[in-house]
């Protein structure tokens, strides 16, 4: 592997392990989306939650100003204590009832397997593209950018699979959200999504051997026979 080649690998290994560093960050926090309910009277307590792959944490905190004409929660502010509990299909012993009556537990199973898919996928691209850089094994660079590719593509399934259940849990008539906003691990996956995705398509044409220009040059490149 010559050194031009070689840097443009590092550069674009620098930038996959930005995207896996977000998809991590994503998969394992719980604030892909946060809900509010209909307030009916001010001077009053509002409860919001926010939840991710595994986990759900609902927060209490005082209203203070009349916010929004649709009497909603307002700005939420979700520092300070929280009631966290793990979904009930990942964890038996736990309640969640605002989050299995408010929403599909397939979708929930769907999203976080999907996302570990997308964690294999990266692992394993990681494994061979360090492989890679021992001598005689580039071959091991197209397979890494496919893994890649795929990692991105798995997370952005998952993303979207959060989103349908986010929007099938306010349009239901049987649910007390009536607000929401995707948050900062929402945008982690789907930052992870572009920069693995690209990335896994640069490192498929940066591994590929060069083109001959002209159709005589492959030949005249050609190692004199002994």
């Amino acid at each position: 592997m010559d050194e031009g080649k070689a840097l443009k690998i590092r550069l674009t290994f620098s930038v996959i392990l930005v995207g896996i560093s977000l998809m991590f960050a994503a998969v394992v926090t719980d604030h892909w989306a946060v809900l509010s309910h209909r307030v009916e009277h001010y001077n009053s307590t509002c409860e919001a939650a926010h939840f991710g792959l595994w986990r759900l944490c609902t927060k209490q905190f005082y209203i203070q100003d009349k916010a929004t004409k649709e009497r909603s929660c307002g700005v939420i502010t979700l520092t300070g204590d929280r009631n966290c509990s793990y979904f009930k299909h990942f964890s038996p012993g736990q309640s969640t009832e605002i989050f299995e009556r408010t929403t599909q537990k397939e979708y929930s199973i769907s999203a976080a397997a999907i996302a570990i898919f997308s964690v294999g996928f990266a692992i394993i691209g990681t494994i061979c593209i360090l492989l890679s850089f021992r001598k005689k094994m580039d071959y091991l660079l197209k397979p890494a950018s496919m893994f890649y590719t795929f990692a991105g593509l798995c997370m952005i399934i998952s993303v979207e699979v959060m989103r349908q259940s986010v929007k099938r849990m306010i349009d239901s008539k049987e649910t007390i959200w009536i607000e929401y906003y995707y948050s900062w691990s929402f945008a982690c996956a789907c930052t992870s999504f572009v920069l693995l995705f690209i990335c896994g398509i640069a490192l498929l044409l940066i591994s590929l051997p060069r083109f001959p220009q002209n159709p005589w040059e492959s030949c005249m490149d050609a190692e004199p026979e002994h």
